[in-house]
């Protein structure tokens, strides 16, 4: 009985980097980010003491926690979308690709927050002078929320998207046994 070996081996090539889905988990994260982030705004907006001289004072530390714990679960779910749709076969190839939807995601909401900033100024802020303990205070509070807030969102990000691994397609070895035909 004769005997032959087949062997299968199946490479995967990978094409360039999926922008759509890098994009998709961006839009992602700004939709929840913004969403929820107003919703906190409102919630601690609403407590805050109006004849108070700094009426904020207080706000910052639930504010602070706000933004941490909504960063985290907005670039996890991003990551994570952003996994999904690129269809990332091993953990490293998804940290890569949370990690650019993150970092496209932080300059979008720079630009976004950078034009409503700008949009809602007013000549409060440089009437308060900018050499005020509450305002160099608020700025280091806002410092401080968002390198925690970034750190964790872009882990969080990585872990989103490194979740997504789909079964990877491993190389066949086929061995089949040929009966001769006579």
């Amino acid at each position: 009985m004769a005997s032959a070996t087949y062997r299968n081996d199946l490479t995967l090539v990978r094409p360039k980097t999926n922008w759509g889905a890098v994009w998709g988990g961006m839009f992602t994260f700004v939709a929840i980010w913004s969403v929820f982030g107003l919703l906190g705004e409102a919630i601690f907006a609403s407590s805050a003491n109006v004849n108070a001289a700094h009426p904020v004072t207080g706000m910052n530390a639930g504010m602070g926690v706000w933004a941490v714990i909504l960063t985290i679960i907005a670039m996890y779910v991003a990551g994570r979308v952003t996994g999904d749709l690129a269809g990332v076969a091993a953990r490293g190839e998804g940290a890569i690709y949370g990690t650019i939807m993150f970092g496209l995601s932080v300059i979008a909401t720079i630009v976004l927050l950078g034009l409503g900033g700008t949009a809602l100024s007013s000549d409060a802020a440089s009437a308060a002078g900018a050499h005020s303990s509450y305002v160099l205070t608020a700025f280091s509070d806002v410092g401080w929320i968002g390198f925690v807030a970034l750190f964790l969102g872009w882990l969080a990000a990585m872990g989103g998207a490194s979740s997504a691994v789909k079964t990877q397609i491993q190389s066949v070895n086929n061995v089949r046994d040929l009966r001769p035909a006579a």
